[in-house]
């Protein structure tokens, strides 16, 4: 269940996503949040030169490896704006992070592509849980999927 306090997290990767697309990126944005609160760190998808591998979730992995211990990151949420690819579920799972929360489901970006007429590329877009097993996942968030939806709407109208 989404909370008025994971909204606030949500808010900032869709600002964060924003941010991506204002520099030419594709519109993705993620935070890591402590068991207290905390903000640890957050990006965006850094894919303007090509490198399609550069998400914010496969960051916060590494991240998360290099500066917390196994029981802080089992503790941690990661907020994104967009379900994780399976690229990035993994690197959730291999770096044994905690809850997953999203404002916008892999399933409702394969829909606004196909609406698009954008025809799916190399990866099947399995959603987390077919990835992952025993992590807590929650999403979509309808009052902030819609803002994501735009941002997907303005980068692929491009």
């Amino acid at each position: 269940m989404i909370t008025e306090k994971d909204r606030r997290y949500l808010r900032r990767c869709v600002e964060l996503a924003r941010e991506a697309l204002e520099k030419g990126n594709s519109p993705f944005g993620s935070v890591l949040v402590s068991k207290d609160g905390e903000v640890l760190f957050e990006d965006h998808n850094r894919d303007a030169d090509g490198d399609n591998t550069r998400h914010p979730e496969f960051e916060i992995a590494k991240w998360a490896i290099a500066h917390l211990p196994e029981e802080d990151r089992r503790d941690a949420v990661v907020y994104t704006s967009g379900e994780h690819c399976s690229m990035c579920a993994s690197a959730h799972g291999l770096a044994g992070l905690g809850r997953i929360v999203y404002a916008s489901s892999g399933e409702q970006l394969k829909e606004w592509k196909k609406d698009m007429g954008i025809e799916d590329g190399m990866l099947r877009g399995l959603a987390i849980t077919e990835v992952l097993r025993d992590v807590q996942v929650d999403g979509p968030e309808p009052e902030l999927s819609g803002e994501v939806k735009k941002l997907q709407y303005e980068y692929h109208g491009r």
